[in-house]
C-alpha cells in the first residue's frame, strides 16, 4: 500500500536523502529507488512511495516518484 509524503533532504553526490511521511516520520530513501530513473529528486518534492523495512532495520521508502 502505498504512502504519501515530502522529500525532506537529498545529496545528490551520496545518492540518499530522508522523506517525511504523512505522521512526521523519517524514512531513508536511496537514489535507485526512484521510480523515473533520474537518481535525484529536490526536496520539498511531495511524493508517493511503499513504505518498507530496511537491512538495518529502519523504515526505507521505495517505489518513489512524485505527485
Amino acid at each position: 500500500m502505498s504512502e504519501t509524503g515530502v522529500v525532506e533532504s537529498f545529496d545528490d553526490h551520496r545518492g540518499d536523502g530522508w522523506i517525511r511521511d504523512e505522521r512526521g516520520r523519517p524514512l531513508f530513501l536511496h537514489c535507485v529507488m526512484i521510480t523515473d530513473g533520474s537518481r535525484t529528486i529536490q526536496p520539498g518534492t511531495r511524493v508517493r512511495f511503499v513504505r518498507s523495512t530496511g537491512l538495518l532495520g529502519a523504515d526505507e521508502a521505495r517505489e518513489v516518484r512524485p505527485t
